[in-house]
């Protein structure tokens, strides 16, 4: 079901068929994200989660199309939701919590859409400078994030992993757009790490770094997403102006092992692929 013996092949294939629902899962089969990785599946696959660990907290996603996909998936998770880690981050469709709740307390952190860029965005840098962040930047962009977007999952690593852009004006920074997820080698990308300048706002400078961000993009990956809170009217109305479109609903939860729940982890304690 998982460790060395999963068939990455057959879950690329899976994963394939929708690749915006799973755009975060098809970039973590880059070869660079296997210390980080362990992949959940049955063979044959019918279903995969992954659980992520390169974050401070590990990330399940359990993701599924359509009503035969779920069902597959809570097998998948009913055979290992008592040997989950303690407490975890889960991106899940939905109804798919309902298989983790006898084993663990959950908190909801929000509903979400995965966004597909499906237009093309258009040149337009307003008059400012748009450049290209590299790691000697790491300073300057962990100030912005500090002051304009502190829930923010940037770390200055992430400039040297993938593409980050910021938008210039008379203060300095107006706007950053970076990457969650950065996979030439499976051609996918997942957009995150997008602020403005809290003093800034409302002048378009997010909608013109993401466009650049997607054009630089454009050259090197096929499949372009990105996730946004399902409450955030502005962040989505900014995402379509560049061409995105809502494609899939999930739901972001905190989980924690129940106290009265005696499985054992050891099932999962295993080498990452």
């Amino acid at each position: 079901m998982a460790g060395s013996s999963v068939d990455l092949a057959a879950i690329r294939s899976f994963l394939g068929r929708a690749p915006y629902l799973h755009a975060y899962e098809l970039g973590d089969l880059d070869p660079r994200e296997a210390p980080h990785t362990t992949w959940l599946a049955d063979d044959p696959v019918d279903a995969v989660a992954l659980i992520y660990r390169g974050l401070a907290v590990p990330t399940l996603v359990g993701l599924a199309e359509g009503d035969v996909d779920r069902a597959a998936l809570l097998r998948l998770l009913g055979k290992v939701a008592g040997a989950l880690p303690p407490r975890f981050a889960a991106h899940l469709s939905a109804g798919v919590e309902a298989v983790l709740a006898p084993c663990h307390a959950l908190a909801l952190l929000g509903d979400c859409f995965k966004m597909a860029l499906v237009g093309t965005p258009a040149r337009d840098d307003g008059g400012h400078a748009i450049r290209r962040l590299g790691p000697e930047h790491a300073g300057e962009a962990v100030g912005f994030y500090a002051a304009h977007y502190p829930d923010s999952h940037f770390v200055p690593a992430n400039l040297e992993r993938g593409p980050y852009l910021a938008i210039d004006d008379a203060h300095g920074i107006a706007a950053i757009a970076g990457v969650h997820v950065y996979s030439p080698v499976e051609r996918v990308a997942a957009l995150g790490n997008i602020a403005t300048r809290r003093d800034a706002r409302g002048r378009g400078h997010a909608r013109r770094v993401t466009a650049a961000l997607c054009r630089l993009l454009r050259d090197e990956i096929d499949i372009i997403g990105l996730n946004v809170r399902a409450d955030n009217a502005a962040a989505i109305a900014c995402y379509r102006a560049v061409g995105f479109e809502v494609r899939h609903a999930y739901s972001e939860w905190r989980l924690e092992r129940s106290s009265d729940d005696s499985r054992s982890p050891a099932s999962l304690a295993m080498d990452p692929v």
